[in-house]
């Protein structure tokens, strides 16, 4: 390996901190002090397994962007803002129907504090509890020509959410593991309350190419697997639980990352292996993800 290549992996090893990370859940993204990362995201949900009589289709289109500033070497910022778009459609007696919305959702601000590193050549492990609130920034009262839109169709809850959780990280030159858990207590606006939202998440990224660009900095390809364990309450609707809705989720997701110098290509593929709904809830056929990360 030539003095150059050695320089590169120093960099992406060391000062810029650019390097595998899970795709389909933002808590593990590496960031140094005084640098930041923004991640730019493209999701598409299918959901159209349908256990009542309704037909319903739903598919939801999401932009969620993701800023990310490191404060300290401990202290880390990230805020997220997702655009929605959200389309229901569904057998009426007058026909089928669509509902639709659009808009900004919800914001989430969240730090997360580095409790814990081992910091050795070529490889680290952190552990890092973190704590947010999802602000109520997304409308909760759309309407259509149907009238108001139901509240888990609505892009925001019009409510003030906490959130707490701790992630772990061990990262190699070749490989990276993430493990994530998390809790959402989510309250209740205008009498309508969605189940709280607890989290596991596991990720694994190995690399499988390095590559020598014209710029002398060496190139990777990541390949990976992460799983996702969703559990949610039922929804409320003026102080009644619904019970078609809340249950657990489990997903897996095969995910290749791109690398270069300052920037991460991603994608990954959610699929549900285990869907243990309430009473008629609305399964998912798969969550589509391509992202972008540029570090600054």
């Amino acid at each position: 390996m030539t003095v150059r290549w050695l320089c590169g992996l120093l960099l992406f090893s060391g000062a810029f901190q650019l390097s595998a990370a899970p795709v389909t859940f933002n808590t593990a993204l590496p960031v140094s002090k005084g640098e930041g990362v923004v991640r730019v995201q493209a999701k598409y949900l299918s959901a159209s397994d349908d256990p009542g009589s309704m037909n319903r289709e739903l598919t939801v289109k999401a932009l969620p962007v993701v800023g990310v500033w490191g404060i300290t070497s401990r202290w880390t910022l990230f805020g997220i803002a997702p655009l929605l778009d959200k389309t229901m459609a569904l057998d009426m007696p007058s026909g089928r129907t669509k509902r639709r919305v659009n808009g900004l959702g919800d914001v989430t601000a969240m730090v997360r504090y580095t409790a814990y590193s081992q910091d050795q050549p070529g490889r680290t492990v952190r552990i890092a509890p973190f704590t947010g609130i999802e602000m109520p920034t997304g409308k909760d009262d759309e309407q259509d020509t149907l009238g108001r839109l139901p509240g888990s169709l609505q892009p925001g809850s019009g409510a003030w959410n906490p959130l707490i959780g701790v992630v772990t990280t061990a990262q190699s030159l070749q490989q990276e593991w993430g493990l994530s858990t998390s809790y959402k207590l989510n309250n209740e606006a205008n009498n309508f309350e969605r189940g709280d939202e607890a989290r596991l998440d596991l990720s694994y990224h190995r690399r499988i190419r390095v590559g020598g660009p014209a710029d002398g900095l060496p190139h990777f390809l990541y390949a990976g697997v992460e799983s996702n364990w969703v559990w949610r309450g039922k929804n409320q609707n003026n102080g009644l639980k619904d019970s078609d809705s809340g249950g657990a989720t489990l997903y897996l997701a095969p995910t290749l990352q791109y690398i270069t110098r300052r920037t991460v290509a991603e994608i990954a593929l959610q699929r549900p292996v285990v869907q243990n709904l309430n009473g008629n809830a609305l399964k998912q056929d798969f969550i589509l993800t391509l992202s972008l990360r540029v570090n600054y």
